[in-house]
């Protein structure tokens, strides 16, 4: 792969995100490593790109608020080149709760940040990747869940709706998108051993809940990077509109 590549990785700094970041450069992507507040883990990201001859730099943004997707989108521009490739990986879940005990706020921080902050980060990208808008296409990977067909019932039917509009997002885009030379297409992770789990107060559910996943364990993050990675690569030339699930089967 030509080393003008250039894909930003949103939520890169940690998880899913960092392994996507870190397989990405080793297939000869310049990488934008982005993160919200922990700025010691994207540049630990970072290091370990450069340690392997590859070329990266995080940059900071909160991918719900509009102004700082825009900064991070001009400064991404201005370092790396055009941009060809997003992984629309930032996220949050919750504490596990019941819908009839979840409060407005939180439902608008999920929606906020899985949700609008994938849409901004996507129009952004196709700005600069369509065809009509001077770019040479390229290729948009979103970060679903298997949450948004399994609805997580007493624990995070919010996140699952939030999944479920990431899904209808990458089919709608994908349609309208395809004659500008971008392709789009979602990943849906399963049960997978990464720090989410933690932030939603239950860092030992992998363990718990890996009986109930017919493969018997849960994911890593880097069995999730690899399908991303070819979704991002001209092997998946003819793939778009696609949801596949990374789940063991669960």
């Amino acid at each position: 792969m030509a080393a003008d590549k250039v894909v930003l990785v949103t939520g890169g700094s940690r998880g899913i995100g960092a392994a996507s970041a870190r397989l990405a450069a080793r297939a000869g992507w310049a990488v934008a490593v982005n993160y919200t507040a922990n700025s010691l883990a994207a540049d630990e990201v970072v290091r370990a790109i450069r340690a392997e001859g590859g070329r990266a730099i995080s940059v900071q943004a909160d991918v719900a608020n509009e102004a700082q997707v825009l900064r991070m989108f001009e400064h991404v521009d201005a370092r790396l080149g055009r941009l060809c490739g997003l992984v629309n990986n930032a996220g949050v879940v919750d504490r596990a709760q019941p819908v009839a005990e979840q409060s407005l706020a939180r439902w608008r921080r999920m929606f906020d940040i899985n949700v609008i902050g994938s849409l901004l980060c996507a129009r952004e990208a196709v700005r600069r990747m369509g065809t009509a808008y001077g770019g040479a296409g390229g290729s948009i990977v979103n970060l679903s869940s298997a949450a948004a067909r399994l609805g997580s019932p007493h624990e995070y039917v919010d996140y699952a709706a939030a999944k479920a509009a990431i899904d209808a997002f990458t089919i709608g885009l994908a349609k309208e998108v395809a004659d500008q030379g971008i392709r789009v297409n979602a990943v849906r992770p399963g049960l997978i051993d990464t720090e989410i789990h933690a932030s939603g107060g239950r860092p030992q559910r992998v363990q718990e809940l890996r009986s109930g996943v017919p493969m018997g364990r849960g994911g890593s993050a880097e069995e999730v990077a690899e399908v991303i990675v070819w979704l991002l690569s001209d092997a998946a030339s003819y793939t778009t509109m696609s949801l596949i699930d990374v789940s063991g089967a669960r």
